[in-house]
């Protein structure tokens, strides 16, 4: 298992390479003169002096790998550089904010799972048509409607018509039902339909067969034998989802008043921030390579025989 881990390590490096210039290239590359740029947002007036000067201050004038490399390492001791609107640093602006919006996207990973896992293992054991017709058409449904529809509709009815639930704030577990339910439910859609048709692969096996001859329960035999089996492209698909879970926040975090990144990662892109959306992707990059990882260390817990030549793809 460690040398397992320490060679999949090794795989995220490039990835976590390409996620770092990308972050780079938004910062620095973009269309137009990020020294320009910089004093127009902060309502100087860009003489050819002052133009020449702030490229220095912002070491524009260096080659361009020079740049990305001064640039990594800054990053590796915590400077994401400064915001062009705020002038305040990226890191502290996005540090401050990024715990909301990662519970957010924790909870609602944990809700769909939860929901899309035992919904579709109860949809396959069900053995009935009826259900079973039934219940893909309501995923069909629900997985295509828009998370910030699901938002709007949750606080004209749990929030301002019912008065269930609280529509906007951060704090106790009942500021995280709407938002995370917004988020998940389509998430939980897919969930279920992968975990139904995985679950079905499985019980077309032999040893399935020979179980239910012994006569153990569906019930048994989907939690300690199906399930098993099954998760392997449940997990992979949770590692991918997590990162969809925290685009999707971007949107719905404005909606509930919450206090993540959403709104100001909106901020930086309307206002053309640079350093705050690059420093956006780096922050967000990171954990969802992370993420990925583990769930392939998992993978490989539950079936030793998982390994990187049987997948052939899906690694970061």
């Amino acid at each position: 298992m460690a040398r397992y881990l320490i060679a999949r390590l090794t795989l995220s490096v490039p990835t976590l390479i390409a996620v770092s210039i990308i972050a780079f290239v938004l910062t620095t590359a973009a269309r137009g003169d990020p020294a320009l740029l910089a004093l127009q947002q902060g309502g100087y007036d860009p003489t050819p002096e002052l133009l020449q000067q702030y490229r220095e201050m912002l070491g524009l004038d260096a080659p361009l790998p020079m740049r990305y490399f001064r640039w990594l390492i800054a990053v590796t001791h915590g400077d994401l550089g400064t915001s062009f609107i705020s002038n305040r640093p990226v890191a502290e602006m996005l540090g401050e904010r990024v715990l909301p919006t990662f519970a957010l996207g924790a909870a609602a990973l944990v809700l769909s799972s939860a929901v899309g896992i035992g919904l579709g293992l109860l949809l396959a054991l069900s053995r009935s048509n009826s259900v079973d017709m039934g219940t893909r058409i309501l995923v069909s449904f629900f997985a295509g409607i828009p998370s910030f529809w699901l938002a709007i509709g949750s606080i004209m009815l749990l929030g301002a018509k019912l008065r269930l639930l609280p529509v906007a704030g951060y704090g106790d577990w009942q500021h995280f039902l709407m938002p995370a339910l917004a988020l998940a439910v389509g998430p939980a859609a897919a969930t279920l339909r992968l975990t139904r048709n995985s679950v079905l692969d499985v019980l077309a096996e032999d040893f399935v067969r020979t179980a239910r001859a012994k006569g153990l329960t569906w019930r048994i035999i989907g939690l300690r034998h199906v399930l098993r089996c099954a998760l392997l492209p449940i997990l992979a698909f949770t590692g991918v989802r997590f990162g969809h879970l925290l685009a999707g926040a971007v949107i719905i975090e404005p909606l509930f008043a919450w206090p993540g990144m959403g709104s100001v990662l909106i901020g930086a892109i309307s206002g053309r921030d640079l350093p705050v959306i690059g420093g956006y992707v780096l922050i967000t990059g990171i954990p969802v390579i992370a993420a990925n990882v583990i769930t392939d260390v998992v993978s490989r817990a539950i079936d030793p025989r998982v390994n990187f030549d049987s997948r052939n793809s899906g690694l970061p």
